[in-house]
């Protein structure tokens, strides 16, 4: 039996192993903290299988000069981070040229409108039905100009990739949201993503399901890997434990494991924040204000409220003004009262600069990476966990795995 060990225990992760151990593969999973309680748990929840475009980095100069002065709140950054950033946004703003990001489109929108079919192969079988919306989420829009192109684009995404959605006049958002205190243009209603009511638990679940069907789950040193002449071997809290193969699901922490053996890895880190509020009033289904980047999603411990991106490297100590403007817009929608927690919660998301996530094999034998899925490893993870379960396992490489590849990327 092939002996696999699982660096991680995020979405990413914890998919992996499920996906492993569905291939007849003996997995270890390991993470310095329970399942789903890093990045994964900080996430809007959405398992966004409309979002067949990923995130570019803007191209007109009006936009850049917009997001260089801070006017806006979809993004913030530091001046004294920019050094260390500076070299993967650039390869970020070269990957968003428009021929590499057509490239980058052809295989990301094949990853995504799969995600929730991946997602349901372990969502009934982990008893987490009742973490499940499927009501889709709005993007709602406070100027009818921003409203028509956004219901030009909804079309498109139609019309090219088979996506759903309603677009929603002032009063029809006004009556699918009672509690809506002021009126806006409308809203693009994007019908078929689930959400989810609590990420963090949903991550949980599955890696519960992953241990009753015979996997082990072990908090250790993920920065212990190293290689034997079998194989790998970890420090677990029960002491060494060696595999054939390790594989590298770290998230934002990735790059930092993988330049231990010759890999440096130029990820763009984005922080994102979110705060509980308490209330009876709030959206029915989870509603982007557009406007004001800010994201306000019923979960089961309140309205949570989630910001844009925040530049910053692992380790730079949290901003406040992103989640400070996106509470006062949730305010402006709705009656949230106090926050449920002392403080916002910050997480930082992997993203690679041509926007899609890595997964295969490094130079390495049996060292294997899969990470960088940006803003969508919760939506993603199932998908690519099967797609390198597959290749663990010998089979053929699928089509869709190979803009993935580690060895597909210049830097690997």
């Amino acid at each position: 039996m092939t002996t696999s060990i699982v660096l991680g225990a995020g979405m990413v992760g914890v998919s992996t192993a499920l996906a492993l151990q569905e291939a007849g593969h003996q997995v270890l999973l390991i993470d310095r903290k329970a399942p789903g309680r890093e990045t994964s748990y900080g996430n809007a929840g959405i398992i966004q299988t409309e979002a067949v475009e990923p995130y570019a980095f803007p191209r007109s100069l009006r936009e850049i000069v917009r997001v260089a002065l801070k006017r806006g709140n979809d993004t913030d950054w530091g001046l004294g981070d920019m050094p260390r950033l500076a070299g993967p946004l650039w390869r970020y703003f070269t990957q968003s040229a428009p021929a590499p990001y057509a490239r980058t489109i052809a295989a990301y929108s094949k990853l995504a409108l799969r995600a929730s079919d991946d997602h349901a192969r372990f969502v009934e079988p982990a008893k987490a039905g009742d973490l499940i919306v499927r009501q889709g989420w709005r993007a709602v829009y406070r100027s009818p100009e921003k409203l028509d192109a956004a219901a030009a684009t909804a079309e498109r995404l139609k019309r090219d990739y088979g996506v759903p959605s309603d677009v929603l006049t002032s009063d029809e958002l006004a009556a699918g949201e009672p509690a809506l205190k002021c009126r806006l243009a409308g809203a693009v209603h994007w019908t078929s993503p689930w959400t989810c009511r609590d990420p963090g638990e949903l991550v949980s679940r599955y890696a519960a399901l992953f241990v009753a069907r015979g996997g082990k789950l072990a908090r250790g040193d993920a920065m212990s890997l190293q290689q034997t002449g079998a194989g790998w071997r970890v420090l677990a809290e029960d002491g060494d434990v060696a595999a054939e193969n390790a594989v590298v699901a770290l998230g934002p922490w990735s790059p930092v494991l993988a330049a231990r053996f010759g890999y440096r890895v130029p990820m763009v880190f984005k922080r994102g924040y979110h705060w509980h509020f308490g209330g009876e009033y709030g959206p029915r289904i989870s509603m982007l204000d557009v406007d004001r980047s800010a994201l306000i999603a019923p979960m089961n411990a309140g309205w949570r409220v989630l910001t844009g991106a925040h530049l910053a490297p692992l380790g730079a100590a949290p901003a406040s003004r992103q989640i400070r403007h996106a509470v006062s817009a949730a305010r402006e929608l709705f009656g949230l009262r106090e926050p449920v927690e002392v403080k916002p919660w910050s997480g930082t998301r992997p993203c690679m600069p041509d926007m899609l996530p890595v997964v295969g094999p490094s130079r390495h034998k049996g060292l294997w990476f899969h990470f960088g899925h940006g803003h969508q490893g919760f939506t993603l993870g199932p998908t690519t966990a099967l797609l390198l379960a597959e290749q663990m396992s010998g089979h053929h490489t699928n089509p869709l795995t190979l803009p993935l590849l580690p060895l597909a990327r210049n830097w690997a």
